[in-house]
């Protein structure tokens, strides 16, 4: 199988999934893609949008919305499926945000809970026609072929 991934993505934070692809056959070309982080060179009617956790998320949803929502919008335009698929542990659904506690609380009384996270993504999802998935970190690379129907690998 052959994914391709974004040239914007940052080469050494995605090690894991990197070392996944290799073990698995899985070949990885580097190319600028409209949207999204991964997608197939032969279909890219879906593509995945991998985020490092719900921080980065509530960050995208919240200070860099209009970029974000910016994203979705061309997506939906091009007839692209956009699946953001969230690494963190402990998290296996949209409904799991409900009870996802943000450790910024700790510092500041104003960050966003998961109770507040848990709408916003809700909205989009609904608004903007994408998908909100969610793995372990050490899932990511078998989820997202089997995601773009890469087979049958064990999540």
């Amino acid at each position: 199988m052959i994914l391709l991934e974004d040239t914007r993505q940052q080469a050494k934070k995605h090690e894991a999934k990197h070392q996944w692809f290799a073990k698995n056959g899985v070949e990885v070309v580097r190319s600028k893609l409209v949207v999204g982080d991964y997608t197939l060179p032969t279909d890219q009617s879906v593509c995945i949008d991998t985020k490092s956790g719900l921080l980065e998320v509530c960050g995208n949803v919240t200070q860099q919305h209009r970029r974000f929502v910016e994203e979705l919008e061309l997506a939906k335009q091009l007839g692209i499926r956009l699946i953001i698929l969230v690494e963190e542990n402990g998290i296996r659904t949209l409904e799991d945000v409900n009870r996802w506690s943000n450790p910024r609380l700790r510092f500041s009384p104003k960050a966003t809970t998961g109770e507040t996270l848990y709408k916003i993504l809700s909205a989009m999802e609904q608004r903007h026609g994408c998908q909100f998935l969610f793995c372990r970190k050490e899932e990511a690379g078998a989820k997202i072929v089997k995601i773009l129907g890469g087979g049958d690998f064990d999540i």
